[in-house]
Order: structure tokens, then C-alpha cells, then sequence
């Protein structure tokens, strides 16, 4: 094994600082403060499991996504928030900003729950053009369609849902209830119509509006000159839906040029199921097709009873929801984002003061795979620029014959991205193990099966799993090898494994809780040798 040892020298004093500073964090040390850290690192509870890369709130419940829109310069995240406690409930929208997608600033409450409503999911446009009347031409204002669900006393059926619509003239500061709410409903109401996604249709000249009949698998979609005054378009639904019992969420109809080229432009129906995933539980799995302005049509679906990994989905791992596209967004980037957990045991979840946090952020494009449009993922050049500033190590080669090998010291951390290739060869199975303990015991598994052609995540031995019976232990996608190769980047965070495949063909997200020393990377091949190349280590922890 040959190691580029460049820059060694910095790695180890950066890490050790840094190490040093956490461990006072962890104690609670008066120093720590004086020091400068985040408050978040100075907080009883479990420091040790405080995202770095990936937003949460300082405290409290945090679940689905919100209101993803971008504006001068600044991304606005809304969410799913409990201001009350650590569990769901009080449902209200949370709201950070960003200028670059990774560094959160936590903002405060944007829509609180009241005496007659919560508020659940919705999103967020720039009234460029002030069709709402609502601001004016020289302050355009932020409108937010947001799905209220009533309350006793409310004039309004307990626990019936319906569209209603709030406003920004501010540029985000306060947010203003519409005094005619709601501004859609069903007749009768219904307690699972919610989640309403707004776009400007350019091509209609019109706002294009995406809500959900959760329990009866029904996306609706609907049309508006002034985001106010609603008109119903069409339904989106298949026959014989083979997971019955589940919950269709959170919808978003965008469109992709297919391969670069804007004159093959595709439409892309995404639509969040709970249960059912291609992992268990939560998952977000999405539709390419035409819309014709009023309909939206798949090109194909899997046939009536087919196994979950006939769908596509967007993401093969337990802990992708909710996912949803960021509106008015520059040079017409799309750039989805997801909630980082599973509701088959988000609630048991162990840390605290809060309990949520988001995946990385993703540009989506839709490639021809195997014959098929298939959208692919990558994290966005803000993140791609913290790589490329971070402190490297880089292992050209690694030959290993039915065993396991640790990386050097040098490469330990417990925030990182790891990049390599994999030549699994004669081996049975070939992958690397992250955060791991130093005896072996601990760590999450990232292998290639050579015989059943997938990629899976094991983290059955990852760290904390008792905290819920439902924290499922593997997630496989079937991904067939290119040229006997296979390239990957993992995101290693402080709660959180994400992996990216074949350049975004392919990408598994799970939480993982694994103790603070289990910062270590081995590479093992199983019955058989294998080769691994290119590998590239960088501690994200120093240069964020």
C-alpha cells in the first residue's frame, strides 16, 4: 500500500484541536464556551450525535420538509416543527436559512400552531409578478400554500384538512395569514388532504398546484392565475396499487431536460409513501413521464402486485422522506432536499434536546440508464467545494486476498467524504467498514455482492440499535457493475452514512448512532481478492 503523506503534519494538528475541543464540548467545560464553539456543541444530551453537514434544529422535534424556496441570494428551509417539545406534535413551521446549502442558521418560528389549526407541509414561490395582489410590483411578496388542519372550535370538522395560504412582504422576516383561508378544500372536507407543492407553469402561464388524497393514493392537481382562486385539473393515480394500507405525501411535479437536452424534456412525478419503502417504512419513490398542462402521465409503472424494488426510488435506505425541490432556484438547478428519518421509529430515535435532521442536499438530473430515464444525485457544488478545501488523504491502491486491512491513522474521523473505486474481482464480497471501533466490533459495512449484483449497507452493528425493534439492520440496491468497477462516495457524518454510487445512480441513507471513538476505515474482501483504487480521504470537520 502506498500513502501520499502531503500535508500530514496539518491533518494531525487540525484533529487533534479539534478533538481536544470536542472532548471539553462532551464535558460540559466552561473552556469550551470560552473557546467559541457552537452552542450546539456545548449542550447536555447527545453532542456526539450533532450533525455537522446536516441541518437540525437546536432543540425539538423536527420532521418533513416545508416552504423550499430560494431568494436574494439565501435558501430558505421550512419544516415540520414542535416548538413544545421532543416528539411530535404542535405541528408549527420551523425555518432556517443558508447561503451555500450547508451552513443552517436557525431562524425563528415562521407559522406557529393556533387555537384553531396546525401547520402541516406545504411550499413557498416568489410572487415575482404580484398575481396574488398581495404585495406590489416593487415588493413582490412570498407566498406559502400550507395545508391548516382544525381544530375544535375551529368552524371546521376537528381534524379535517384543507389548503390555506400565508404571506411574506418582508423578505421572510414575519408571515401573515391569508384573512379569507382556506383557499381549497374538498366538499365534503377530508382529514387526509394536505401537502400542496406550487410551481409557475411557464408554458400554461399559470401556477401549478400538486396536493395529495393521502389514504386513497390520489395526487390532485390544480390551477391558478393569482394563487388564490384554485381550478381543478386532474387526478394522477394507478390501479391496483400494490401497497395498500400505505399513505401517498408531500408530491412535486418538476421537469428535466433527459441527458442534457433541453428539446427531450421529461416530467418527474415524486410522491413520498409511508409504509411501504423499498426499505421499510418511509421512502420517496417518483414516476417519469409527459404533463400536458392539465395531466400527468407515467411512461411506465411496475405491473399490479410487483416487489418494491420493481418501482424507482429515490433513495434505497431507511431514512429518506419527505423529499421535496427547492423553488426558484438559479441557472434551473434542481435541488431536492429530504427529512433523515424513518416513522417506523423516528419517535425513538435517542437524541436530544432535538429529535430530526435533514439529508444533504441534492441536484437531480435524469439520465438514460440501461434504457430507462432514471434520475441521478449528486451533493451540490457547495458541498463538492468543502471537499476540495478539505485536508486528503489519498491511497492509490489496495490489493487484499480474503481479509481486512485498517486504513493508516491518519485517514480516522468521524465527519468525511470517502471516495474509491471497487474491483471486486474473485471476491465474494468487497466494501469498506466506517466508523469503526477499535476492536473490530462496531462499525457500519458498505460492500458490493459480486454473485447477486448489489450494494448494501449493513449497520447492523453501527453503534446504538436497540432504541426501536423497526431500525432495520440492511438495505440493498441491485446495481450491476460497470466495466467490473464501481465507484463510490460516502458522506460520513456524525449520525449519518450516505452513499452515492455510479456517480448518483444509485444512493442508500441511513441513520447510524455509533459512540465517538468509532472513527476508524478498514477495507476487507470476502472469499476472493479485490482491488481497490483511488481512494481519497477528506476530514470534512476541519474546513467547514
Amino acid at each position: 500500500m502506498t500513502v501520499n503523506w502531503a500535508g500530514v503534519p496539518e491533518v494531525w494538528r487540525g484533529r487533534f484541536l479539534a478533538a481536544l475541543a470536542f472532548a471539553f464540548a462532551i464535558c460540559g467545560s466552561s473552556a469550551a464556551a470560552e473557546n467559541g464553539l457552537p452552542k450546539s456543541m456545548r449542550e447536555s444530551g447527545t453532542p456526539q450525535w450533532r450533525s455537522l453537514l446536516h441541518y437540525t434544529p437546536q432543540r425539538n422535534w423536527m420532521n418533513d420538509l416545508n416552504g423550499l424556496v430560494y431568494y436574494r441570494g439565501i435558501y430558505h428551509l421550512f419544516y415540520q416543527y414542535n416548538p413544545e417539545g421532543n416528539v411530535w406534535g404542535n405541528m408549527s413551521w420551523g425555518h432556517a436559512t443558508s447561503r451555500n446549502l450547508i451552513d443552517w442558521t436557525e431562524q425563528p418560528v415562521a407559522l406557529a400552531a393556533n387555537r384553531s389549526e396546525e401547520v402541516f407541509s406545504g411550499s413557498v414561490v416568489v410572487d415575482s409578478h404580484n398575481t396574488s395582489g398581495l404585495g406590489t410590483a416593487a415588493v413582490p411578496p412570498l407566498v406559502a400554500l400550507y395545508t391548516s388542519v382544525y381544530k375544535t372550535g375551529s368552524g371546521h370538522e376537528p381534524g379535517g384538512q384543507a389548503q390555506s395560504l400565508a404571506y411574506s412582504t418582508d423578505e421572510d422576516k414575519t408571515w401573515r395569514r391569508y384573512a379569507h383561508n382556506p383557499v381549497l378544500t374538498l366538499n365534503p372536507e377530508s382529514s387526509h388532504f394536505r401537502d400542496p407543492k406550487v410551481s409557475w407553469y411557464a408554458r400554461g402561464g399559470y401556477w401549478l398546484m400538486c396536493a395529495v388524497v393521502a389514504d386513497v393514493h390520489v395526487v390532485k392537481l390544480y390551477r391558478s392565475s393569482n394563487l388564490i382562486d384554485w381550478t381543478f385539473l386532474s387526478d394522477f393515480t394507478l390501479p391496483d396499487i400494490p401497497h395498500h394500507g400505505a399513505l401517498w405525501e408531500i408530491p412535486d411535479l418538476v421537469s428535466l431536460p433527459l441527458d442534457g437536452n433541453p428539446a427531450k424534456e421529461k416530467w418527474v412525478m415524486i410522491v413520498n409513501v409511508n409504509p411501504w419503502s423499498i426499505a421499510g417504512g418511509s421512502g420517496a419513490m417518483y414516476f417519469v413521464g409527459r404533463f400536458d398542462g392539465t395531466r400527468f402521465v407515467p411512461d411506465e409503472v411496475a405491473p399490479a402486485g410487483s416487489d418494491a424494488s420493481r418501482w424507482q426510488w429515490l433513495d434505497h435506505g431507511a431514512d429518506y422522506y419527505a423529499a421535496g425541490t427547492f423553488s426558484n432556484v438559479p441557472d434551473r438547478k434542481t435541488v431536492a432536499i429530504g427529512w433523515m428519518g424513518n416513522w417506523d421509529y423516528a419517535n425513538d430515535v435517542p437524541t436530544s434536546p432535538w429529535r430530526g435532521a435533514m439529508a444533504l442536499p441534492r441536484e437531480l438530473a435524469l439520465e438514460t440508464v440501461a434504457g430507462r430515464p432514471q434520475l441521478v444525485f449528486v451533493p451540490t457544488e457547495s458541498y463538492a467545494s468543502l471537499v476540495g478545501r478539505s485536508p486528503t488523504t489519498r491511497i492509490a491502491q489496495v490489493g487484499l486476498e480474503s481479509s481486512t486491512q485498517a486504513l493508516p491513522a491518519v485517514t480516522r474521523g468521524v465527519v468525511q467524504n470517502i471516495e474509491l473505486t471497487i474491483e471486486p474481482g474473485g471476491a465474494h464480497r468487497a466494501g469498506l467498514v466506517v466508523r469503526g471501533s477499535a476492536d473490530g466490533t462496531t462499525g457500519t459495512r458498505i460492500f458490493y455482492d459480486s454473485e447477486a449484483q448489489t450494494l448494501t449497507i449493513d449497520r447492523s452493528h453501527a453503534g446504538e440499535t436497540s432504541f426501536s425493534p423497526a431500525y432495520s439492520p440492511q438495505h440493498i440496491v441491485n446495481l450491476p457493475l460497470h466495466d467490473g468497477r464501481l465507484h463510490l462516495r460516502v458522506v460520513v457524518d456524525r449520525a449519518s452514512v450516505e452513499v452515492f454510487a455510479e456517480h448518483g445512480q444509485a444512493v442508500i441513507t441511513d441513520l447510524i448512532l455509533p459512540a465517538l471513538e468509532d472513527d476508524r476505515i478498514s477495507l476487507f474482501a470476502e472469499s476472493g481478492g479485490a482491488t481497490f483504487r483511488d481512494i481519497a480521504v477528506s476530514d470534512l470537520s476541519l474546513a467547514h
